[in-house]
């Protein structure tokens, strides 16, 4: 596929603000020749060589005027990003000369890039897939090692390599029945049906694995929620310190001192962890604290996972029941905190008061336990199944839907056949099957897809 576009498109592709580099690229048929009419090059008789970087300076041809010293490379295409004439600007990271030199090419006949158009335009030319030009845009947003990781996995194609011997397979079952369709007056042999039977099945199952991965993949993508509670000064917002590894919350020795909600993300194997410090939970006279008790009750129902944190140096009290009996009907770890103290805490006294839940004992002090309380945090979210970045993970709800969309199709005509229903019942199955795994490649497109895909990318990407 081969999408020629007439129109150049120019844009600054480094984040904004001051940097020691900022880059503008240009994509498209006039592309080299824009450069050459605002670049010259400090070498004499110098010209802009396929994927040599040539050093110069940019100024403006119509006065002549000094705009920067900057580095040029030339990628012809098809062998370029977008599969088009590509070229960048490397100019010092300043946002006026940025801006400048952005100006120049618009004045010089390229036009201003929509969100995404380049990684847009390497989709329509055939230099990515769909799912590898998303996760273009999720590396681009990744905020831990392991979402980065994922991410270049499927940008490098590990989810299309793993759905092509599907596609492949419900291909040649389609040729096989359209062929009896066509060119037998009778069925499909019995014994060809019960292989035809066979070879979906192993479809379905290939296909329920992937999409099994949602459920890690999601956390991966989109980060945990964890609320920690508990009554006032029983280490909360130690606790949030400790993960977070840096002094986030304030931390005195009078109870009632977090008042309001603080929220950071921390980063637990890479999976991005949004902790809620919260107000003490006991009953309050004071309007305000009264207000940030509320809002802890909040945090709590958003909550996927609640932290409860008891102090393991007093023996269970009124206030500590009414934390237990708030978070009872959420997903819980129970923390014993001040491990480093004389233990007064009867931990079977709370459990005879609740149902059972999973208990972690640390020191919020000295950091003990901790290790074993993140690890147990994502064992309980990820319901204890092993995450490799190595593995193909679906990190993405379209992709998602679109699987269980292609299983659900199979499942059908798998069921037309294994029913005795003719050949034309099955295929109307396989190819709505086809039909979902080409519009998560993006071998099948509609245009309000791409609108909407395209649009979350940022300018200059």
């Amino acid at each position: 596929m081969t999408y020629l576009s007439e129109d150049t498109i120019v844009a600054i592709s480094t984040p904004p603000g001051r940097s020691g580099i900022g880059i503008v690229r240009l994509s498209g048929p006039a592309a080299r020749e824009i450069a050459r009419r605002i670049f010259r090059p400090k070498a004499e008789g110098a010209d802009l060589a396929p994927r040599r970087a040539t050093f110069g300076e940019i100024r403006d041809p119509d006065t002549g005027d000094l705009v920067d010293e900057a580095v040029v490379t030339f990628f012809p295409g098809p062998h370029s990003y977008t599969g088009e004439d590509v070229v960048e600007l490397s100019c010092h990271g300043s946002p006026v000369v940025l801006r400048r030199v952005l100006d120049l090419a618009l004045e010089h006949g390229a036009r201003a890039a929509g969100p995404g158009e380049f990684t847009l335009r390497a989709f329509l030319n055939g230099r990515i897939d769909l799912v590898q030009a998303e996760a273009i845009r999720d590396l681009i947003e990744a905020q831990t090692v392991t979402q980065a990781r994922v991410a270049l996995r499927q940008m490098q194609g590990s989810l299309s390599r793993r759905l092509q011997p599907i596609r492949q397979s419900l291909v040649d079952a389609i040729v096989q029945m359209e062929t009896a369709v066509e060119f037998v007056e009778e069925d499909i042999l019995t014994e060809s049906r019960s292989s035809l039977i066979a070879r979906l099945d192993g479809m379905i199952a290939e296909l329920e694995t992937i999409a099994a991965q949602y459920r890690t993949g999601r956390i991966v993508r989109e980060g945990i929620h964890v609320a920690i509670v508990g009554k006032p000064n029983v280490g909360k917002s130690s606790l949030f310190n400790r993960l977070l590894e840096r002094e986030r919350a304030i931390v005195t020795e009078i109870p009632g001192t977090t008042r309001d909600m603080l929220i950071e993300t921390a980063s637990i194997e890479g999976v991005p962890v949004h902790l809620v410090d919260t107000a003490g939970l006991r009953e309050a006279s004071d309007r305000v604290e009264r207000l940030g008790i509320e809002r802890s009750r909040e945090a709590i129902a958003d909550a996927d996972l609640v932290l409860v944190v008891l102090d393991g140096s007093q023996p269970l009290d009124e206030d500590d029941r009414t934390v237990l009996d708030a978070t009872r009907s959420v997903p819980r770890l129970l923390v014993i905190n001040k491990h480093d103290l004389p233990e007064r805490l009867d931990p079977a006294a709370i459990q005879a008061l609740q149902e059972p839940a999973p208990l972690c004992r640390v020191s919020a002090l000295t950091g003990q336990g901790l290790d074993e309380l993140r690890r147990r945090i994502l064992e309980i979210l990820t319901a204890g199944s092993a995450f490799q970045p190595e593995d193909v993970i679906l990190t993405n709800a379209r992709h998602h839907r679109l699987i269980l969309a292609a299983r659900d199709a199979i499942v059908q005509a798998r069921r037309a056949l294994d029913e005795g229903y003719s050949e034309e019942v099955a295929l109307v199955g396989l190819h709505d099957a086809l039909r979902c795994l080409g519009e998560l490649t993006g071998e099948v497109t509609i245009e309000d897809i791409l609108n909407q895909i395209f649009s979350t990318f940022c300018i200059g990407k």
